[in-house]
């Protein structure tokens, strides 16, 4: 295992009815900005029930935060914490909602075109305004870690940027705003948490035995939640448990100090980007194609994978390495997700696009060995048809 520091400063409340808590985390004078997505949060209660809360303190609301949220739209945002003077920012919704206030905390006080964050994916942050988060769905992680992923409309990009400066003060776990999501929503989280560990775990050995096993018990857990969670969407100890295996899988432990990969979501960003497609459905359709294209230099962990999350572990190896592909495409399609391109009307016809916007971004060297170049992807995407 390599050597590592971990640093995480994410308070985490987790449990039913601790939005109320929220009185007491967010300081007295606080000029708040609520940051949310579409008319749910409202619908639900749970809008209302963050303001109550929220108690005496100044309050101002901005929606219509996209599900994959645009520069266009964040920088409205912006305005708003400029021009109004508010200085706490707190996110209600999905990873979308927190990827794009962590933008906006960076943005507000950001000396030049704010753009120029994604550009330099966040290394030329220097500070940000304070923010939190109310979790309402399980997926992305944002809510305890660092990164966030942008799209801008008007050049069809989507980049991600990181900084030690917008880790979410806290974050807000209730696992009963989860119940009234459609079951795509919950779908598409299993699949986007299943592939978060995926890119920290299926990598190359280095010794990392306690983040193998971390990381192998999480996916296995996700296969056994995924179609409980889709039957029976109020049952509490089911939605409690995927809500945290999804904050578990991106807020950096089971990654620190393994090599990870990553290719799979730059691959699936482009895709996004280009053809409007939900993030998780991206990964669920490049995952698998990736893993097939890559068998020589995963072959350790693929096997590994095979024997111990697919309990696979008889007969030839490259057979077994099949194997626990086609079953990890299964499972994903089991959940609703389709796994190839063709499933939404994308033909060959457009992988000289994607290519051509993976390398315009600079996705030229992907991967844990960065020898994913722009023809390794067109063998990825080729393989997704």
């Amino acid at each position: 295992m390599l050597n590592f520091t971990f640093h995480n400063p994410t308070k985490i409340i987790f449990g039913s009815e601790t939005i109320q808590k929220l009185n007491e985390l967010v300081p007295a004078q606080a000029r708040v900005l609520i940051l949310y997505g579409g008319a749910s949060a409202r619908k639900n209660g749970t809008l209302d029930e963050v303001k109550a809360a929220l108690g005496q303190r100044t309050v101002q609301e901005f929606g219509g935060i996209e599900a994959n949220p645009t520069f266009e739209t964040l920088m409205r945002a912006v305005d708003q914490v400029r021009n109004e003077k508010l200085d706490f920012l707190l996110a209600v919704g999905g990873g979308s909602v927190i990827d794009g206030s962590k933008f906006v905390a960076a943005a507000v006080p950001f000396a030049g075109d704010p753009w120029e964050i994604m550009l330099a994916h966040g290394a030329n942050v220097q500070g940000a305004l304070p923010l939190a988060s109310v979790l309402t769905l399980p997926a992305t992680g944002s809510e305890m870690n660092n990164g966030g992923v942008i799209t801008r409309k008007e050049t069809k990009a989507k980049l991600a940027f990181m900084s030690k400066h917008v880790f979410p003060l806290f974050s807000i776990l209730d696992p009963t705003k989860t119940y009234t999501l459609p079951p795509e929503q919950i779908a598409n989280g299993v699949v986007d948490a299943y592939v978060h560990i995926v890119e920290q775990y299926l990598t190359y050995p280095v010794h990392g035995m306690v983040q193998d096993r971390f990381a192998e018990g999480l996916l296995q857990t996700l296969i056994e939640l995924g179609p409980k969670v889709l039957a029976d969407p109020k049952n509490y100890e089911n939605r409690a448990n995927l809500m945290w295996v999804a904050t578990l899988a991106l807020n950096g432990l089971i990654g620190a100090g393994v090599p990870q990969d990553w290719a799979t979501h730059m691959i699936g960003h482009e895709i996004t980007a280009r053809h409007g497609i939900d993030h998780a459905r991206t990964l669920a359709i490049v995952l698998p194609s990736l893993l097939n294209v890559q068998r020589a230099d995963k072959r350790a962990k693929l096997l590994q994978y095979a024997e111990r999350v697919w309990e696979i572990s008889v007969g030839d190896e490259d057979k077994r390495i099949d194997e626990a592909i086609r079953r990890t495409a299964q499972f994903f399609e089991l959940l609703g997700i389709p796994t190839r391109l063709s499933a939404y009307g994308i033909g060959v016809e457009a992988i000289d696009t994607l290519v051509s916007q993976l390398a315009a971004h600079g996705m030229t060297t992907l991967g844990e060995h960065r020898n994913i170049t722009p023809e390794v992807s067109r063998k990825i995407l080729t393989g997704a048809l």
